[in-house]
């Protein structure tokens, strides 16, 4: 069993900090990483009679049908070449094709040719294994070459010479299997065009250190044209990934779910293409809201006797005005700016009336004292609960005067005498049983505890929202989003003393976008489990941050006795500077004074990818999967991953982890699969199918 990790729940020290704009680094986020593989595919002419060529068309179309529906990340498409169905004659532009791919500039890395010819005799796809050295044309080609067992290239001895593909074809071959292409392997690529131009490929990508694979395929009237270009687009991704990645548990991952890696690259969240037409309402006139031609009515807190000076009691003018804008059409509650409301613990309930509007262009503040707190409300201060439609929106300040209660907390100061019954967790601002609803450019500061929470609802947007809380204010999470999905998280900028953005239970469809976090615990999904407790979390995305001086990065966080899962999540474009711990999945999470009892169940995690994620950390174990022994983590997938450490060399650490990376990996990530040590490149060479039903019957056709 894994030991737990050394735990830090404060930033830096000091009651203020400077939240510093990012703007300048998010506008440097978000350039993939290098091109790791090019693939190259060629086809031949139809040939003699025959009507028509499958790979032919298949060639000619397959650039525009992989811009469709895209490659995996890191995998590009090359040149698209139809041969000439000769040998000899030909062998130029065969070469051609092979030495140009080789020399462009625009590839970085491996490059594989994808070789496909017809075998108009069969029904079924046939991936080749080999090629041999000889050339026995049982007609002439285009050309009117009929060489009779010639060696195809005389240096490399007899004709029995056979060089074989260093693709894992055991792997591609199950992979199609389970996808549910009628699909075979084979030993006998035949003797003519086709094994000429495979052995010559062979030869030069052996030479080169790429690699090269034949297949071959029905005519269209055996498989139709759609079917065979889903099996070539299949097969290009998972010649690519296989040739990216180490063999072994990843090899197993890729062939059986390939469609989970891609569903991961793809997914997404819908943001609203108008959001700035969600928040056209002006306040700088406000004699035009008591215009009759308007349309809109205004509520201004003022009106129902709110002082506004910070020291009395503003909380039943709150109270009155919020009844009045709620029960009114297309109403714009009003807190004037260049004012400050102190307002008690207040549920502000709807249903309300369509098109409300909540701009808040002052400042609220919360009582500072905890011992003076109502304690009818233990878990909130400002809670608005089963709306719909609703808009927040203004430049003004909730602040949540948190002080005290951080000194009084067990984490600041264990001998605190404050009593425990006011020590319960507080939430500044609360949204709550709602939908629709709109958040944007409002400040949240200096929360008790938690600053603002998006709970059991539905389709709310967050944008420019600004979270404050100095780095050593004990839980004082940013966004916490628990029991909602649909909700999207933009431009926001977040510093505090726990988590910038926490994801817990019954929560899914969650996207963040140009994220600000610093000071804090960086993006957390969980902590799940707790108290043998069910934890569910779906479809998370992280698009484009930048985490500075937090105390954690990229964080999946556990309790041992848990259950239920953590499953398609994808943290990328990521830039960190001086992060302790980057990248962190900890299913042994334990914020108890005491050690947490070690059990066997815990929550699931799985399909998890992180992709273009760079910068500088302070730790050793750059990358941590510290998954549980009888719940292993699975379908983790790094992708051009390069941390740097501050004060030293950095490495990856995995208990009880399987997954892979492609791209630029760095710390190695080996032991992601390091307990596979045979992996399925050595099963293919063991146990093949030596002869398959096709051997016989001509593969050697175009």
């Amino acid at each position: 069993m894994a030991s737990h990790f050394d735990r830090h729940y404060c930033g830096k020290c000091g009651t203020t900090y400077v939240f510093k704009k990012p703007d300048e680094e998010l506008e440097k986020m978000g350039s993939e990483g290098p091109k790791a593989i090019t693939i190259h595919v060629t086809g031949f002419k139809k040939f003699l009679g025959v009507s028509e060529n499958p790979t032919e068309k298949i060639a000619n179309n397959l650039k525009s049908y992989v811009e469709k529906r895209g490659l995996p990340s890191g995998l590009s498409l090359g040149s698209c070449t139809v041969l000439e169905t000769a040998g000899e004659g030909a062998k130029s532009q065969l070469y051609e094709v092979l030495e140009s791919s080789v020399v462009d500039k625009s590839t970085n890395g491996t490059v594989v040719w994808l070789h496909l010819g017809v075998n108009s005799g069969s029904a079924k796809f046939a991936i080749e294994r080999q090629a041999v050295n000889e050339a026995h044309f049982r007609c002439p080609d285009q050309l009117g070459w009929q060489p009779q067992r010639l060696p195809i290239v005389a240096e490399d001895g007899n004709i029995l010479k056979a060089k074989e593909t260093s693709c894992s074809t055991e792997t591609i071959f199950k992979s199609l299997k389970s996808k549910g292409f009628d699909v075979v392997q084979s030993d006998d690529a035949g003797r003519f065009v086709c094994n000429y131009v495979y052995y010559h490929s062979l030869r030069f990508a052996e030479q080169k250190g790429h690699k090269s694979l034949f297949v071959h395929v029905p005519l269209f009237s055996k498989i139709d044209e759609d079917t065979q270009m889903q099996f070539v687009l299949f097969i290009l991704s998972l010649i690519g990934l296989l040739t990216l990645t180490a063999y072994g548990a990843a090899a197993k991952m890729v062939y059986t779910d390939l469609d989970i890696l891609k569903k991961l690259e793809n997914f997404d969240i819908p943001e609203d293409d108008d959001v700035d037409d969600h928040y056209d309402t002006k306040l700088s006139d406000l004699a035009s809201f008591t215009s009759r031609g308007s349309g809109k009515n205004l509520v201004n807190v003022d009106t129902f006797g709110a002082a506004g000076d910070g020291v009395s009691d503003d909380t039943q003018a709150f109270v009155s005005a919020w009844k009045q804008a709620c029960g009114t059409p297309k109403s714009v509650l009003l807190v004037p700016q260049g004012r400050t409301y102190l307002v008690n613990a207040t549920k502000f309930n709807g249903p309300c009336e369509r098109k409300l509007i909540i701009q808040i262009d002052g400042t609220i503040v919360a009582p500072d004292e905890p011992s003076n707190w109502d304690p009818k409300f233990q878990r909130i201060w400002l809670e608005f609960s089963k709306l719909k439609g609703v808009v927040f929106q203004g430049n003004g300040v909730i602040d949540g005067s948190g002080s005290k209660w951080w000194a009084a907390s067990c984490k600041k100061n264990k001998s605190n005498s404050v009593p425990t019954s006011f020590l319960f967790s507080l939430q500044a601002f609360t949204i709550e049983s709602s939908s629709g609803v709109k958040v944007r450019g409002l400040t949240i500061q200096n929360s008790q505890q938690m600053n603002f929470i998006i709970a059991r609802s539905t389709s709310v947007r967050v944008y420019k929202v600004m979270v404050s809380s100095p780095g050593d204010s004990p839980n004082t999470d940013g966004i916490h989003i628990t029991g909602s999905t649909n909700v999207v998280l933009q431009d926001c900028k977040i510093g505090t003393g726990d988590d910038c953005v926490s994801i817990v239970n019954a929560s899914s469809n969650i996207k963040m976008k140009r994220i600000y976090c610093g000071p804090g615990h960086g993006i957390s999904i969980g902590s799940l489990g707790n108290h043998n407790s069910t934890g569910i979390v779906t479809k998370v995305v992280l698009d484009t941050a930048f985490l500075k001086e937090t105390t954690n990065g990229l964080r999946i966080k556990t309790y041992q006795g848990g259950s239920g899962y953590v499953k398609g999540v994808r943290f990328s474009n990521v830039v960190i500077q001086d992060v302790s711990n980057p990248i962190l999945i900890d299913q042994f999470y334990c914020d108890n004074p005491t050690s947490c009892q070690n059990q066997t169940s815990a929550v699931k995690i799985s399909q998890i990818m992180y992709r273009n994620i760079t910068g500088t950390t302070k730790s050793e174990k750059a990358i941590k999967f510290a998954c549980s022994d009888s719940v292993p983590c699975s379908h983790i997938v790094l992708n051009n991953v390069n941390l740097e450490g501050k004060d030293g060399q950095v490495e990856a650490y995995c208990n009880s982890a399987e997954g892979f990376g492609y791209g630029v990996i760095h710390p190695s990530a080996d032991c992601l699969y390091s307990h596979d040590d045979k992996g399925l490149d050595q099963s293919d060479k063991s146990g093949h199918v030596l002869v398959t039903e096709e051997a016989e019957t001509g593969h050697d056709e175009l």
